[in-house]
């Protein structure tokens, strides 16, 4: 049965166009999915994530369990309402999902995990916190908003009481805290997102959720769905969890080394599966960009000097006028490639990504 978030009449009254994503009922644009990435390139859009999983985690041993449980070192978390960006492993080195972890106590951390993974996740924590005494329980009486753009930040702290705006101004990146708005709303603002621009992930409870949502609306922030969501995520070089990664694929395979911490003395799951891939896996994650007309889309076969590899992410960028790929290639210099387009090898360039940072095309693109 597919379900359905607290704004999906809210949704169908703006005109979204509803397409099924993961088993959810999602807008998947309001009209124009290339001005609604526009719109959060240049000013600010807001984003029903509401579909995401919170999950909250306490117990005295709950950083213990953590630092087994993922691959990044959650003894970054020193400071309350920081957050971590982190993949969570299988035995075998493989993605279970990424997920981001806010440090809120030492008896309580919060989670934010993807939709589509629900189920999994919860089973796999759940089994693995049994060990360490750590609760574990989900909280589906939460919606969730993301306000991304220049200007997301301005406009969701006009709708704070006066008390929570200078605290929540001084949000650095991948932090958050709770607040209240001026209708008396209680929400967790944290300063994430899933664009490359800046802005706010929002959970708010779901009773006061359409409200919240329409306060943003009638405060200058457009309603954007799920394709200019992946337009922007993929020129921001962000991961899509079954796209570019799944539990056949570890961290280094997906251009996500970067969130592994080779910690001494930490024996976390997975670790010693991929740690003989931090100087050398035998797949990489490359970024493409094709100069001629065309789209490039997930499951084309990639030529390169090494052997095939297939595209991932593929998809048209509005902010460079090109399609644009994540491409996964056996490891090595690739040389010369080319994408199989039905039949055609057609020529692409090897990029560095973001393809896009902070609404602005990077050199080489």
């Amino acid at each position: 049965m597919t379900q359905k978030t607290i704004l999906n009449d809210t949704h169908r009254a703006m005109g979204a166009k509803m397409v099924d994503f993961g088993g959810w009922d999602m807008p998947i644009h309001y009209g124009s999915q290339i001005e609604e990435h526009h719109q959060v390139r240049r000013d600010a859009g807001m984003f029903d994530v509401s579909h995401m999983t919170v999950v909250d985690l306490r117990g005295a041993r709950t950083r213990e369990f953590l630092r087994q449980l993922v691959a990044n070192s959650v003894d970054k978390l020193q400071k309350p309402g920081k957050a971590l960006y982190t993949a969570m492993l299988n035995p075998q080195g493989g993605v279970i999902d990424d997920l981001i972890i806010y440090f809120m106590s030492e008896d309580w951390f919060r989670l934010v995990v993807n939709a589509a993974t629900r189920d999994k996740d919860i089973a796999w924590i759940t089994a693995q916190a049994q060990a360490f005494a750590v609760e574990v329980k989900e909280r589906p009486e939460f919606g969730m908003v993301a306000v991304q753009g220049p200007n997301a930040r301005a406009k969701v702290i006009d709708l704070l009481r006066e008390e929570d705006r200078a605290p929540v101004s001084k949000l650095v990146r991948f932090s958050a805290r709770e607040a209240r708005t001026v209708d008396g709303i209680d929400v967790f603002v944290a300063r994430t997102g899933y664009t490359g621009e800046d802005g706010f992930e929002i959970i708010v409870p779901e009773d006061r959720t359409v409200a919240f949502w329409n306060a943003l609306h009638a405060g200058g922030v457009a309603p954007a769905g799920l394709g200019a969501r992946d337009t922007l995520r993929l020129e921001a070089g962000m991961n899509l969890y079954g796209q570019d990664m799944d539990d056949s694929v570890s961290p280094y395979e997906a251009a996500l080394g970067w969130t592994v911490s080779l910690d001494e003395g930490r024996d976390f799951t997975g670790r010693s599966a991929i740690e003989p891939q931090a100087k050398s896996a035998p797949r990489q994650m490359i970024g493409l960009v094709m100069d001629e007309k065309g789209v490039l889309r997930h499951g084309q076969r990639v030529l390169t000097a090494n052997g095939d590899g297939e595209i991932l992410s593929g998809t048209f960028s509005p902010t460079i006028g090109k399609a644009i790929a994540f491409a996964r290639v056996p490891a090595g210099e690739p040389g010369d490639v080319r994408v199989d387009i039905r039949g055609k090898e057609v020529p692409v360039r090897v990029v560095k990504f973001p393809f896009v940072r902070d609404g602005k095309i990077q050199d080489g693109i």
